[in-house]
């Protein structure tokens, strides 16, 4: 997650200030749309649970198909006879997480390691709607569900407890858990888990909300991204599946260039620079 914090209120003329009868309207927030909108819109969970349908039609179409792989670079040779997998992103692809960015709005605070830290201990992220209907399917298909995170490894037993309640595959005798620093390579960067699972499985389907999800060349340009992009359109929506989070993500950093220890200011003058804007003309 990226820092945000609310921007500064507006300065009002003399002229334009609000009267009894027209209340001042609130400050702008960077997030307050994009929460508002997935914990209050039907449309968030109508396209959660589109995401989530499509992932069924194609775990069916991949089962049937012994030379389908959402991870090519991986998997090479018999990979065909290995027990079949999908691999999920967990925070905002299968856990909803919006009530602390809803916190940190209504307590005018930027993300914090130590806030985000006792969120995942609290235990309270609820299920992206269609997420734990998907997970029971694929199990019920015979095919392993695989968790990859970046939440911390200290954070692992309270994510598992709190999946756990909600219903979603636990791996039974195997660890389906492959959280951030786990073992030296696992960093934020995904692709050595992904072949990490895939020397057993084969990988049928990634599921995320960032394209850190689904390969390691996601930081860069605009430009970069977007050659990334259509490098592997082949699998957007074929055997990877992308669920929506307009609250944050790498997308956000990409106009400050990932510099997350630039000042806030800065970062939202970059932001807002970035945008495609009409002339008003």
């Amino acid at each position: 997650m990226a820092a945000t914090e609310p921007a500064p209120a507006k300065a009002v003329p003399a002229e334009a200030a609000p009267t009894a009868s027209a209340p001042a309207a609130a400050p702008a927030d960077d997030m307050l749309d994009a929460v508002l909108w997935m914990q209050q819109s039907v449309e968030y969970e109508g396209a959660t649970t589109t995401a989530f349908t499509l992932a069924k039609l194609r775990l069916d179409q991949a089962l049937k198909d012994k030379k389908w792989t959402a991870v090519p670079d991986a998997q090479k040779g018999t990979f065909s006879k290995l027990q079949p997998a999908v691999i999920c992103d967990i925070d905002e692809t299968l856990l909803d997480n919006s009530a602390y960015q809803a916190w940190n709005i209504t307590a005018g605070t930027p993300f914090s390691n130590d806030t985000w830290g006792k969120f995942v201990q609290s235990q309270t992220s609820k299920a992206v709607p269609g997420a734990v209907d998907f997970a029971k399917y694929a199990i019920s298909k015979n095919v392993k569900v695989f968790y990859v995170s970046n939440r911390l490894e200290e954070g692992e037993q309270a994510t598992r407890d709190n999946m756990q309640k909600l219903g979603f595959p636990m791996g039974n005798n195997v660890d389906t858990f492959l959280m951030l620093g786990e073992k030296e390579d696992w960093t934020s960067r995904k692709n050595s888990r992904f072949a990490y699972i895939a020397q057993n499985y084969r990988v049928l389907l990634l599921l995320g909300d960032n394209f850190g999800d689904f390969t390691d060349a996601y930081k860069g340009t605009a430009d970069d991204r977007q050659k990334v992009y259509d490098e592997n359109l082949k699998h957007w929506g074929h055997d990877w599946i992308v669920l929506p989070n307009p609250s944050y993500g790498s997308f956000e950093a990409v106009p400050y260039q990932f510099n997350y220890q630039a000042p806030p200011e800065e970062m939202r003058a970059a932001k807002r620079g970035a945008l495609e804007s009409w002339t008003g003309q």
